[in-house]
């Protein structure tokens, strides 16, 4: 039996590393596609897509591009943009939002570069959003991508100070636009359009998200989706569509219909989302066109056509997300404005019913205690008490286990030649004793779907991103920098500039401090469980802790402290109980050395 018990824990580890796979290469399938489009909003779309890549061919035509930015916004006429979270300006070419940084983060620790969302149009990776309208036998057109808008009211797009935009096309149609913006992310784009000629015209809303490309940086995480978003239904049920860009690429097109809902293209953490009038019907699509080698990245919202008599008017109100994916900030927006789903722009991942409890957890022990770190101890405390009666019962399955050693090396003598026999006297010895094999593996397994959705916590909420912990550890969601390779700092030099090993001392060789701890408490633990029967197993387990140390090495900070921390209160509730039972034990072997010597 204790054979079996080895295999089976064998088989766990085995089974944990094929669920850890299976989520991080497992894609979400996309749902069967809707109705398609109605004729001529379909029509209307691919005008506006022809628009665009004509568009995106001009500026991306031999592969220039300018390296200067505000070469690349002198272009064409700015409109400031200025709040508490952004800064940048609009152009009033097509009346873009293309120039957009988020003040309140930073590109990396330390640096005082704020994160750039968009991107105007001619630099390399141009990124934007842009809102206009479509309509067919219209004399003298409506306002699309190449639209010059004029500014009609404000200099400066504040929370406060709304800004005005009017285009009139020479033919008694005319555009009154008022773009406003909250204090947060939220962009509101209210179009008023007059019909001062002598027939109807018939004209629907667009909006659209446009990247020119990805960096290098972007669509290589399988943890964290990046790439199209959106969230459509029936004004009644919904459910949220992602397409990673390898997979956006190989499809090329989706198409979506929904009632209200919102999409948009989303990074780990940023986010750049359409989102229309909750009640009106649109016309959804995710499109990438390859113009000159560049694969053009497009979301596009088509709304209802509306038609619109001599001498009347209409009013359309289309928003725009551009911003930061924080769980309290998306919560607010969902909830304020009607949204479906909004806080699942966070890619909570299969395990949702999980990872959001547990960063509300987090978060609440956040607000005590103000540091994210201990609110990862805290949290560990809290499994630890839920699984402490099962753990207890594991661990005094372990220390009778520990205590018939002798009994089952015997039984191992006696029964050598009979592996049946032997197996029999030991399930005997078992049930006699009232003692479970398997109970060890019990609170290991109950642990692996926690383990699994602190991870995906850590990896894609911002608010772990560049939060501290104390000494050394200034980000829980990146890697322990230290190194063992240069003594932990104490040598100044970067063992991943050494020539050809520098690729594997910075990468998978990379131990710093908690990786070790880590692997020294996991090593601890193993030791105070019933040695394996087999000679092969007993040196697999052994090799176990270091193997599992390299492995851990490059995950966050905040899951090794977890993890070791966890160790250390498993390492102590086994103790306790151990010495109830008077099990041996390494923790007092390694003192009772001590006092004889």
């Amino acid at each position: 039996m204790q054979r079996e018990n080895s295999r089976n824990t064998i088989i766990f580890f085995v089974c944990a590393a094929l669920i850890m796979g299976f989520y991080y290469f497992a894609v979400m399938k996309p749902q069967a596609d809707q109705q398609r489009a109605a004729r001529i909003a379909t029509a209307e779309m691919s005008q506006e897509a022809g628009t665009a890549v004509g568009d995106a061919e001009a500026t991306l035509a031999g592969g220039a591009y300018v390296t200067d930015r505000s070469a690349a916004l002198g272009a064409a006429g700015r409109v400031q943009i200025e709040t508490g979270t952004v800064k940048g300006s609009l152009s009033l070419l097509g009346s873009r939002i293309d120039d957009l940084f988020l003040t309140n983060y930073k590109q990396e620790l330390g640096s005082d570069a704020p994160v750039e969302l968009f991107r105007p149009q001619g630099m390399e990776h141009a990124y934007f959003a842009q809102f206009g309208w479509r309509g067919e036998n219209v004399a003298g057109g409506v306002p699309g991508p190449n639209t010059v808008w004029t500014l009609s009211k404000g200099d400066k797009l504040t929370p406060t100070t709304p800004v005005e935009l009017t285009w009139d096309n020479g033919n008694g149609l005319r555009f009154v636009r008022t773009i406003s913006v909250d204090e947060q992310y939220l962009f509101t784009v209210k179009d008023t359009v007059a019909n001062l000629g002598a027939t109807a015209i018939t004209i629907a809303p667009y909006g659209r998200v446009e990247r020119q490309g990805i960096g290098s940086d972007l669509g290589k995480q399988m943890i964290s989706h990046e790439g199209a978003i959106g969230t459509f239904g029936d004004g009644k049920s919904y459910s949220t569509e992602q397409i990673k860009y390898k997979d956006w690429a190989k499809k090329a097109r989706v198409e979506k219909t929904s009632t209200g809902g919102w999409m948009g293209i989303s990074d780990k953490y940023w986010l750049a989302a359409l989102i229309p009038a909750q009640d009106e019907k649109i016309d959804a699509r995710f499109t990438v066109r390859n113009v000159q080698n560049v694969d053009v990245h497009e979301a596009n919202m088509l709304g209802a056509a509306h038609i619109i008599a001599p001498g009347k008017q209409i009013t359309e109100t289309q928003r725009l997300f551009a911003g930061v994916k924080r769980n309290e900030i998306l919560k607010s927006y969902e909830e304020n404005l009607g949204l479906p789903r909004f806080v699942y722009a966070i890619d909570w991942g299969m395990f949702w019913f999980l990872t959001r409890p547990i960063f509300a957890v987090l978060e609440f022990f956040f607000g005590l205690l103000g540091n994210f770190g201990l609110a990862i101890l805290a949290l560990t405390v809290v499994v630890k008490l839920v699984l402490f009666p099962l753990a207890n019962k594991s661990y005094a399955s372990m220390s009778k286990m520990r205590m018939l050693q002798p009994k089952l090396e015997e039984l191992k003598k006696k029964h050598g030649k009979d592996p049946q026999k032997q197996q029999q006297e030991m399930m005997a010895l078992y049930q006699r004793e009232k003692i479970n094999p398997l109970a060890g593996c019990l609170p290991i397994l109950v642990q692996i779907p926690v383990f699994y959705a602190l991870y995906k916590v850590l990896f894609v909420t911002i608010e772990m991103r560049h939060a501290p912990f104390f000494g050394w550890i200034k980000d829980l969601s990146a890697k322990d920098p230290t190194t063992i390779w240069n003594l932990f700092g104490a040598i100044p030099f970067d063992p991943a500039a050494i020539p050809l090993l520098g690729g594997l001392l910075g990468g998978p060789l990379h131990l710093g401090v908690l990786p070790l701890v880590y692997g020294l408490t996991m090593w601890l633990q193993m030791s105070m469980n019933p040695p394996a029967q087999d000679p092969m197993q007993r040196q697999i387990f052994a090799l176990m802790p270091l193997v599992f140390t390299f492995i851990m090495a490059p995950f966050a900070a905040g899951l090794l402290i977890y993890w070791a921390w966890n160790n250390i209160l498993s390492i102590l509730q086994q103790y306790v109980i151990m010495h109830k039972y008077k099990a041996e034990n390494p923790i007092d072997t390694f003192f009772a050395r001590f006092k004889k010597g």
